[in-house]
């Protein structure tokens, strides 16, 4: 830990001293800097004439008034906690468990997370071998915890096809939606293994040693050594096996409902997009959407039946204006990349369907379309007469529906409807440099 040593203790003090989202302290870690940040908060150090007045117009800016009662009111809050500061013990326990902590002094710290200001987390204590992707890597995906069989269906399709994709689902490792993103991602991740790594009986993928790829990435509310719900224990053991569990709260930290809403501008801030496959009117997930759209992220909500209230908060968004309607993986790309193709690893699969034999016709041809039989052949004066056009049109049409295989001319000169051939994209490719 050599010279960032100081950096990491004051970074995992302020972590426990300070609840996250604390406007006054962070505040005073952007005036401050963290290692005279955390004397201050652990009343060590008193702050001067200058932090004071740099954490005033810190403090303005966010619309809150930096008078001495607010400053005041922010040591009672943090001073209670000084007696169970131990940073050192922190980093030993979080270590023990497989993880670290993350501080944005290290290179590897996510970029993405500096567009939360001064919102950003003091720290991230992390337990995995994974990695946290770029931000265009990572999607989220969130719901109600009472999820249907709908919900939990439609977010395995969506979870399963941005893992095939090579993207990394973002969640919170709660019960539900949250629960089933994480695992249809670490199924397909299993999956995509080589054939000489089987997968272990639990489903966890075998550790390919070194940096694993990271399938799933799950922020939790409590510690990282706290899995919590405890009915998703075995879930989160397996996120962090072969994925990344996140928490900027210390270990042994509790969840609360604060910090449940919290760790929402989290999960919104790694994503490049986050959907919303199922959430009630009032849903915490609608939470997270918000920070998403606050961070000029894309935004997505899955309909569903008008008579579910499952679906509620997700039609709230898509009425609101502040989502995307999202039905499959491909959609929630583009949430994510505007300007990316509509598919990557599908061929270019034309996701409107089979194109109809309308499509793209004139209207003169349509009206001559429509009148060739399918069975029997008449000559062109009579279909001149079935579809009010001229003869001259009738030849000029007939030629263009030739062409396109719609109609077909027997042998004496009569002419029937013809049959498109059929086209399927999916069996298309680019020729390569040896074809």
């Amino acid at each position: 830990m050599s010279h960032v040593e100081p950096v990491l203790l004051a970074r995992a003090a302020l972590s426990r001293l300070i609840e996250p989202s604390d406007t006054v302290g962070q505040a005073l870690v952007a005036a401050a800097g963290p290692e005279t940040a955390a004397l201050v908060a652990s009343g060590r150090q008193r702050a001067g004439t200058t932090l004071r007045r740099d954490m005033v117009s810190l403090l303005e800016e966010r619309g809150v008034r930096g008078t001495d009662r607010v400053f005041a009111e922010a040591l009672a809050r943090w001073l209670p906690r000084t007696a169970d500061l131990a940073p050192q013990r922190d980093l030993q326990t979080v270590h023990r468990f497989g993880g670290r902590m993350l501080v944005p002094e290290d290179s590897d710290w996510p970029a993405a997370l500096a567009d939360l200001g001064q919102s950003m987390p003091f720290c991230l204590w992390s337990r995995g071998q994974g990695t946290i992707p770029e931000l265009g890597q990572c999607l989220a995906l969130v719901g109600s915890r009472d999820a249907t069989s709908y919900g939990l269906a439609t977010t395995g399709d969506l979870s399963a096809g941005l893992v095939q994709r090579g993207r990394t689902v973002i969640s919170g490792g709660a019960y539900g939606i949250d629960a089933q993103a994480h695992r249809s991602a670490l199924a397909v991740s299993g999956s995509r293994t080589g054939s000489d790594k089987r997968a272990a009986p639990d489903g966890i993928r075998p550790s390919a040693g070194g940096s694993a790829e990271t399938s799933t990435l799950a922020v939790l509310a409590g510690g990282v050594d706290r899995l919590y719900p405890a009915g998703n224990d075995d879930l989160l053991r397996a996120v962090a096996e072969t994925g990344l569990i996140l928490s900027e709260v210390p270990p042994g930290s509790a969840p609360t409902r604060w910090r449940f809403l919290q760790r929402n501008r989290i999960i919104a801030a790694l994503a490049a997009a986050t959907v919303v496959v199922e959430a009630r009117w009032r849903s915490g997930a609608l939470n997270t959407a918000h920070h998403a759209a606050e961070l000029g992220r894309g935004v997505g909500a899955v309909p569903g039946s008008v008579y579910s209230a499952n679906s509620a908060g997700c039609h709230r968004l898509l009425r609101d204006g502040s989502a995307v309607c999202v039905t499959d993986a491909a959609e929630a790309l583009e949430l994510a990349n505007p300007f990316a193709l509509a598919s990557e690893d599908d061929g270019g699969r034309d996701r409107a369907g089979v194109p109809a034999d309308h499509d793209g016709l004139s209207v003169e041809d349509v009206l001559l379309l429509d009148a060739l039989p399918l069975r029997k052949a008449v000559p062109p004066q009579k279909l001149s007469a079935v579809a009010g056009l001229g003869a001259a049109a009738v030849r000029a049409g007939l030629a263009r529906l030739e062409l396109s295989g719609l109609a077909r001319r027997t042998g004496d000169g009569l002419w029937q409807r013809g049959e498109r051939p059929p086209v399927h994209p999916s069996t298309t490719r680019p020729p390569s440099k040896g074809d």
